[in-house]
């Protein structure tokens, strides 16, 4: 049995809405930033995903988290992994839950929402341990994983912050694609 919130594509008499998010609570940056980036982005339901065989990412409202930080975070951290779709950035997305794949995926998607929250001025929390001990036994297995899965964020965080509007009202570069001051500040 399925709540009716839990199912997708269903008939519209069938079909509830999700609620709005309440004003106030998605920082204007943040909310400038999905927007401008064209992906597919729909805030509902009661997990967050990227479901990249239908090329979109989904998370709970702002107001279903403790700390609206926290909705940023992991807004950004879906976003990350929709980086990944080939007609981006473009990563193996083909891990299974669980697999050194699937933990070494979620590393650079962490780091990408990590990069972009400090880009955008908001103070990340860290996320709990067990969350992060799935990718502690890729870090022991492979001394460069870290940096490799560093480089992929940065990569997703450029893509992701070229689309910035800038106070003028443009994005940076409207390709997605970073240039060495975006890179240099960031880095700061």
């Amino acid at each position: 049995m399925f709540n009716v919130a839990q199912c997708e594509n269903l008939p519209d008499d069938l079909a509830v809405a999700p609620p709005a998010p309440e004003p106030g609570l998605i920082e204007p940056a943040a909310d400038a930033l999905i927007k401008a980036t064209g992906i597919d982005f729909r805030i509902g339901g009661d997990r967050a995903y990227y479901a990249p065989a239908h090329d979109y990412v989904r998370v709970p409202p702002p107001q279903a988290y403790f700390e609206t930080i926290d909705w940023h975070r992991t807004a950004l951290h879906e976003l990350g992994h929709a980086t990944g779709h080939p007609s981006r950035v473009g990563r193996d997305l083909g891990g299974a839950f669980g697999t050194k794949k699937y933990a070494f995926e979620e590393l650079v998607a962490e780091m990408n929402a990590a990069f972009c929250c400090a880009s955008l001025g908001i103070v990340p929390t860290v996320r709990h341990a067990d969350y992060l001990a799935s990718w502690l036994e890729v870090l022991r297995e492979d001394n460069r994983a870290i940096v490799r899965a560093a480089s992929r964020a940065s990569k997703a965080a450029d893509w992701l912050l070229a689309f910035l509007p800038q106070p003028d009202g443009a994005s940076r570069t409207g390709t997605g694609e970073a240039d060495e001051t975006d890179i240099d500040r960031r880095a700061a």
